[in-house]
């Protein structure tokens, strides 16, 4: 386990990941990170992969196009 701790970063706060993390992500200064809620509640922490990125795109698409359906068929 690594341990993080938050920082003022401007108006904002941050951490500063330590290079053994950067390694492990296969990242670098500049790249993206996306921070999701598993479903045990846990926070995940998974570099930016561009098929899962146009993935995400086109359900938000499907979901804007068919909002109406699919809260009907949510009942």
């Amino acid at each position: 386990m690594i341990a993080l701790k938050i920082i003022q970063v401007g108006n904002s706060a941050g951490v500063v990941l330590p290079k053994e993390a950067l390694i492990e992500l296969g990242v670098k200064k500049g790249d993206t990170l996306y921070l999701t809620k598993a479903p045990d509640g846990s926070m995940r922490v998974a570099p930016h992969d561009e098929r899962v990125a146009r993935q995400i795109e086109a359900f938000e698409e499907v979901g804007r196009q068919y909002r109406d359906t699919l809260r009907i068929l949510a009942k």
